[in-house]
Formats: structure tokens, C-alpha cells, sequence
């Protein structure tokens, strides 16, 4: 039997067929080019659906803790931890007074006896907490912040984190302040990753600083970290900074900027950000398609694999190759609203989920040879910015090397969330797992695995009290 938090998905279906309903509506009203599935989503496997609620507010973070377990948090200031198999709220964890901004999981050490797990979460109210997850016990709280926290990472080969807000502050297991950086910004670190030779990039505004740390030696016995350069590339905003591979990492801006750059003398390896083409050799009279908002442009969130650059871009989601330094897949418009975040799969597929409120599920596919319409070279050109290409003229063959080789195709659509869905994990044995503005947890189950399992489990309770034998 179901916990009672947990709702069935017969009783989702008035709900998901007005929010199917309004998404149609609004769809016909921008006359939006979105592209649709209908109901016989014969390659979705994720037919059936669990409605998990503890949460009083905007749930915006999801972080899983191993195999069967994840964590929820957001602007209610609770963490809840729970099954993925099953859906049971296991521990809800109070400690924060406003939302939380930050979340992520500190691993215990191989050499260590307790094996524990622990997260650590930052809050609008100035401080850190670490909990330990099996037990939901808060080990330990650092309040002596002088601004949000806005973003963790984790060390693990060093045993210390790093919190990132108007400064920058290392830290070890123990939660003692190794060292810190001056004041940075106002406007704070937004992101973090780890390089190599014991480096730290950190996103502020529109600039990259890069941080060495300085380990503790025989000489000295401190530790403190270090500016070493500031990368001023980007125009705008930096939104979204990820490591790629052993190799690169990879930025994405505000106005729609890519840029890759190697790990290791912070090189710019490649450039994407080509969305407008003011070429004063065209026409005067021909349309300028300013027709996107702002931030219609903006990179929210990358994935990768070891060949491609997936980009969250506005409302659209762009596949960049790494080798071959250009884009070779589009959806100009994946959702109705700006894509929030994407994963990607197994089998050549892709997640995005959006401020629309629905979850879609894509797969890469290599075209045929046909004809095709022509494609401007720039990485956003492709998708409606700049000025109306004159070269419809040109041979198909000249079209066909200009079209991306690839396709994303629409297999699934998930309908269930009523408000903007911030973010998803992914489970290879349990299904997927979506957070939402509607302060909702959606945990979407493969329907034909469910089946089987509930079939072996029956097959199993019959045997165990000799019903089976009767029955045969």
C-alpha cells in the first residue's frame, strides 16, 4: 500500500488534461512552432506517475544521495529526503529560516570508518548547514556569513568545500575557516567548478576569475588561495559554467554566448555567439527577426557527452559538436518558455524541462539526404536572429553543407506540473524525478518495468502462501 502522501495517477487526470488544454491554447495564440506528439507516445516509457508533497513552496532543487535516495529543497527552507523507488518521504530536515540557494552532497572519505552521508545547504539567511542524511541529524551550522550563499563544491581529493557569495571561503570537514578571498562583487559568485593544478573557476558577472589553492607544506602550515586571472571574454552575465571533459569547460552568458575553453592555460578553444549578423551589403528593406526577448537568448544549463555540447538556449535546445566546432542539431523552439534545465541519456536521448511546465524527451537522429532549407553559419543564426538570408538561391548541394546533419525528434511529453518545472534527476532503475513552482514532486515511473515488477511481486506473495499451487 502507497504511503498517503503519494497520489495515484488516475487522480492526475483532470489536472493534466486543463494543463494540456491551456498549453494548446496558448501554443495557438503565439502561433509558436512547437513541436508536438500526440497521444500514442509509443517510445515515452514513462506511463505511469507518483505525486510526492511536502513542500510548502517553490521546490527548486533536487540532489540525489545514491542509488535509491534523493534530497528536495527550495524556497520553503526544508530539505526532504526521499525513496526514489517507492516515493516514501523519509526525513524532512528543518534548520534554514528563508529559501535555500544551495545544495550538494560531501561524500565520506574512503579512509574514514563512518561512511555517512552528508549534504551541505546554503540559505538566504546567511548560513551553511551540514546534515547527515541517514539519521537527519544537523551536524553542524556556519552562520558567520556577510552575504547569501549562492553556490557549494566539494574537493573531495582535498577534503574541503568552497562557498561562493561576495567572497569567495574554503573550508574543511571540521567546518574551520581555512582561508578566504577580499570582497569580490556585489553581485556575488554565481557558479563554481574545479580545474586542475589544485584550481577553482568562479563566474561573476560577466567575468571568470581563476583561484589556485595553496596546500599546506612543510614550510607552512596554512592554508589561502589566490587570484591568478580574470577572463573577460563574455559580454554579459555568465548563467551557466560546467566542466566538459578532461579537457575543456565550457560558459554560457546572458546574450546568448558559448564559449569553450581548454582547462589548462584557460585558452579560448572555441566561440559560438554569432546571433546577429549586421552585413551592410543587405537589402535596407529586409526584415530584421527581432522577434525573441532578451532573455529568450540566454544559456541556462549545458550537458555533454564525450562528443557533443548540449545548450539550453531561450526557449530552444542546440547540440554542438566538439570536433567538428559547430552545431549539428536544433529545436528553435523545444518549449513555449525558457528551457530551465536538460540531461543527457542513454540511447541518444535528451531531457529539457521548462518554464512552461512540461517535460519533454528528445532523441538525436541523423538526417537523410534531402534538400534543405539554408542555414546561417552562427550558432544562434540558426534559430531566427539576424537578417533574412539571401542565399535561398544557392544549389542544394551547398544547402545540404549548411544544414545541420542531425535532428531532435519529439518522443514523449510529459504533462503533470501546473507551473515552471526548475529541475529533474534522473534514475536508471527508478525513473524520473521533476521539481516544480507548484512546491510539487513528480516521480515519473517506466510504466512496463512498474508492471513487471508488480506481476513478480504477486507471483512471489502467491507462492509464499501456497495460493500459486492451488491455482495451477
Amino acid at each position: 500500500m502507497l504511503p498517503m502522501h503519494l497520489s495515484e495517477i488516475n487522480l492526475k487526470t483532470d489536472r493534466t488534461n486543463s494543463a494540456t488544454k491551456g498549453r494548446e491554447e496558448a501554443t495557438l495564440k503565439k502561433k509558436s512552432p512547437l513541436q508536438t506528439i500526440g497521444e500514442e507516445q509509443t517510445q515515452n516509457p514513462y506511463t505511469e506517475l507518483l505525486v510526492l508533497k511536502a513542500h510548502h513552496d517553490i521546490v527548486r532543487f533536487l540532489v540525489q544521495l545514491d542509488e535509491y535516495r534523493f534530497a528536495s529543497a527550495g524556497d520553503d527552507g526544508i530539505v526532504v529526503v526521499w525513496n526514489a523507488q517507492t516515493g516514501e518521504k523519509l526525513l524532512e530536515l528543518n534548520g534554514h529560516t528563508q529559501k535555500i540557494t544551495a545544495i550538494i552532497t560531501f561524500p565520506p572519505l574512503e579512509v574514514c570508518e563512518e561512511k555517512n552521508q552528508l549534504i551541505l545547504t546554503a540559505s538566504a539567511d546567511r548560513t551553511v548547514i551540514v546534515w547527515d542524511c541517514d539519521t537527519g541529524r544537523q551536524v553542524q551550522k556556519v552562520s558567520c556569513f556577510q552575504s547569501t550563499v549562492k553556490c557549494l563544491i566539494v574537493l573531495q581529493r582535498l577534503d574541503i568545500w568552497l562557498s561562493g557569495g561576495n567572497d569567495l571561503c574554503v573550508w574543511n570537514r571540521k567546518l574551520d575557516l581555512l582561508c578566504k578571498t577580499s570582497h569580490l562583487s556585489d553581485t556575488g559568485i554565481s557558479a563554481l567548478i574545479e580545474i586542475p593544478k589544485n584550481c577553482v573557476v568562479a563566474a561573476v558577472g560577466k567575468e571568470l576569475i581563476i583561484f589556485r589553492l595553496v596546500t599546506p607544506t612543510g614550510e607552512s602550515l596554512e592554508w589561502d588561495i589566490l587570484e591568478i586571472k580574470r577572463l573577460l571574454d563574455h559580454q554579459d552575465n555568465i548563467l551557466s559554467l560546467v566542466n566538459v571533459n578532461d579537457l575543456s569547460f565550457v560558459t554560457g552568458s546572458h546574450v546568448g554566448e558559448m564559449i569553450i575553453w581548454n582547462i589548462l592555460d584557460w585558452t579560448v578553444q572555441a566561440r559560438e555567439c554569432n546571433f546577429w549578423d549586421p552585413s551592410p551589403q543587405l537589402d535596407t528593406q529586409q526584415e530584421i527577426k527581432l522577434c525573441q526577448k532578451p532573455n529568450d537568448i540566454s544559456i541556462h544549463h549545458f550537458t555533454w557527452d564525450e562528443e557533443n555540447v548540449f545548450a539550453a538556449v531561450g526557449r530552444g535546445l542546440y547540440v554542438y559538436n566538439l570536433q567538428m566546432k559547430r552545431v549539428i542539431a536544433c529545436q528553435k523552439t523545444a518549449h513555449d518558455s525558457s528551457v530551465l534545465h536538460i540531461a543527457k541519456l542513454p540511447n541518444r536521448q535528451l531531457i529539457s524541462c521548462s518554464e512552461d511546465g512540461s517535460v519533454r524527451i528528445w532523441e538525436l537522429r541523423e538526417k537523410q539526404q534531402l534538400a534543405a532549407e539554408p542555414v546561417p553559419t552562427g550558432f544562434f543564426n540558426m534559430w531566427g536572429f539576424g537578417r533574412v538570408n539571401k542565399q535561398a538561391s544557392q544549389p542544394v548541394k551547398k544547402q545540404q553543407e549548411n544544414a545541420p546533419p542531425c535532428s531532435l525528434e519529439l518522443i514523449g511529453d510529459l504533462i503533470g506540473h501546473s507551473s515552471s518545472v526548475e529541475m529533474f534527476l534522473y534514475f536508471e532503475d527508478h525513473g524520473l524525478v521533476t521539481c516544480s513552482a507548484d512546491h510539487l514532486i513528480i516521480l515519473w515511473k517506466n510504466g512496463e518495468r512498474e508492471s513487471g515488477l508488480r506481476s513478480l511481486k504477486l507471483f512471489q506473495k502467491l507462492e509464499e502462501n501456497g495460493d500459486l499451487h492451488l491455482a495451477v
